[in-house]
This record gives structure tokens, C-alpha cells and sequence, in this order.
């Protein structure tokens, strides 16, 4: 199942994505399911049955606008689990890696309410002059839970979108020298979709304690970066649990991969592509889960 957020007629409503059809949640179970998918995720057992069941008219995709399928999240989690992005970025910046990134996963909170969506523009902080994309998947929260254990992960995802963690990487390298952060090097963006993909549908690419989904992103239409979601050393498991020790993680908080190995411009280098600029036009592709393209602005 696909889980959209879309525009139509001038409401946003919460749908699910069939082929080329999008059918109208709220209007297809008459009124009995929110029109908004944070809601319908947050009593997500009342309505999941009905929502499987769901037929009727659909309206063409191509004449709907889609939204970030979770324009507000109730949280963004963003960890930084793959070690070649990690080893290559360290090194790019004369840093040797660190044991304790191999001893706990960590993470760091993003602007929940700075989320954009597929074909949204994302414009360039006033003072940042080196603009970067960040190619990652993230698995959104299903049901409430706390102190949840590896081994009951997985349970607690509904499914899985691709994310694109902007960073203003001039203005993060200046404030983490105090030793905290990032903050105004990363809040101003987060894209997210274009829809979320319920787990069953990607079982199919299942591979040990992740999945064989291949990443990429392009610029301008020529592919930058070149990645696999199996190479993630940190499973989602271990990483829902980990963020779940002494708190509750609740339905819509997204839960962030990092990025994959080659998967932003501060790790492949300057000699490979330059900082994005006004009018770059950014595609990240992930095996089962779609394209995810946004216009760069000043």
C-alpha cells in the first residue's frame, strides 16, 4: 500500500496511491477516517482494516498536486548509520573515524515543521554558499511504544520513504565547532515521499536485517551519487531501538537512515560536483519506494 498526502480542489487530504488512481480516504469511508494521515496513523488499529478495504472512484494522479505525504510530523529522528558516508566525510575533513560511532547509533532531532514534498521548491539559506543534498530512506513510526527491543522492531514500522536531508554545510561547520548541533545548518529543509510504502511491499527485497533497494541521486539528470540500503551497518530495528530507550516513540515520527555511502556532494568532493545552485534540479531514486525531485532556489 501507498500511503499520499495530496492536494485537490484546494484541500489537502490524506489517500492511498493504486496504479495511477488516487483514492479519496476521508471521502471513500464516508467521513469515517480523518482526511489527514497523521491522525489516521495515530489510531491506526481502529482504521487500517477499512482502509484495505477501501474501493471507489479514484481520481487520476495527474490531477492531483502531492505533498509531503507527512507535511507535519510529530518528530524527525536523523541518524547517521552507514560507515562509508561516515569514514569518507570524516575523512574529507582530515578526521580519523571514531570507535564510538561502532558502539551506539546516534541522531540528531531536525525541524519537524520545515518538511517539504515532492516538486517543492527548497531555497537556499541567505548566508550559505555551500547548499547540499543528503540521500536517505526513512521509516515512519506506526504505533506507540518505549523501551522497545531489537528482536520487536520491526513491528512498530508501517513503512518506509525516501528523505532528503538539506544541509547548509558552510554554516553547520561553523556552529558544530562548539561542539553542538547541527541547528541552522540543517533546520531550514526536509524533504520527504513522494509517498510511504507499507513494509509488505518491499519484503520482496528483503536481504539479512535489511533490504536490497538501490539509491541514487542526480543532478540536472546526471546521477551523482550511488548507493545500496543493504550497506547500512545500524538496522532500523536496532536504530528504533536505541532512539526508544526512556521515551515513546509515537505514530508519524520519522525515524532517518543518514546518508549512504556517496550520497552528498560534502563526501564525494568539489572535483566530482560543484555546491547546488539556483535552479538545480535534485532526483533521488530508491528501489520500491519512488523518485523524490526538488528545484533548488536562492
Amino acid at each position: 500500500m501507498k500511503f499520499i498526502t495530496f492536494l485537490y480542489e484546494g484541500k489537502e487530504k490524506a489517500g492511498i496511491l493504486v496504479d495511477d488512481q488516487v483514492l479519496d480516504i476521508n471521502k471513500l469511508s464516508n467521513g469515517k477516517i480523518p482526511s489527514d494521515l497523521l491522525s489516521i496513523l495515530e489510531n491506526y488499529d481502529e482504521y487500517k482494516n477499512e482502509i484495505a478495504e477501501l474501493t471507489g472512484v479514484g481520481i487520476p494522479l495527474s490531477s492531483v498536486e502531492l505533498r509531503s505525504p507527512l507535511p507535519k510530523p510529530s518528530s524527525i529522528r536523523d541518524f547517521y548509520a552507514f560507515e562509508e558516508h561516515v569514514k569518507t566525510s570524516r575523512g574529507r575533513r582530515g578526521l580519523e573515524m571514531i570507535p564510538e560511532w561502532y558502539e551506539v547509533p546516534v541522531f540528531y532531532f531536525t525541524n519537524h515543521r520545515a518538511v517539504i514534498g515532492p516538486e517543492d521548491s527548497v531555497f537556499i539559506p541567505s548566508n550559505c554558499k555551500r547548499m547540499d543534498y543528503e540521500l536517505e530512506i526513512a521509516c515512519i513510526i506506526g504505533k506507540a511504544g518505549s523501551n522497545i527491543s531489537v528482536e520487536e522492531a520491526d513491528d512498530y514500522i508501517l513503512g518506509y520513504t525516501i528523505m532528503n536531508d538539506w544541509s547548509a554545510r558552510d554554516l553547520q561547520a561553523h556552529e558544530m565547532k562548539v561542539g553542538l548541533g547541527p541547528s541552522k545548518g540543517k533546520d531550514f529543509a526536509t524533504s520527504l515521499g513522494p509517498w510511504i510504502v507499507t513494509k509488505d511491499e518491499i519484503e520482496q527485497y528483503r536481504k539479512n536485517k535489511s533490504y536490497d533497494l538501490k539509491m541514487t541521486a542526480s543532478i540536472n539528470g546526471k546521477v551523482i551519487s550511488s548507493g545500496n540500503f543493504s550497506s547500512i551497518y545500524y538496522s532500523f530495528s536496532e536504530l528504533i531501538s536505541h532512539a526508544s530507550k526512556n521515551v515513546t516513540l509515537y505514530p508519524g515520527d520519522v525515524i532517518g537512515s543518514g546518508t549512504v555511502g556517496t550520497g552528498c556532494i560534502l563526501e564525494l568532493g568539489e572535483e566530482k560536483h560543484r555546491w547546488l545552485e539556483d535552479g538545480d534540479e535534485v532526483e533521488l531514486h530508491i528501489t520500491g519506494l519512488g523518485k523524490l525531485r526538488n528545484i533548488v532556489r536562492k
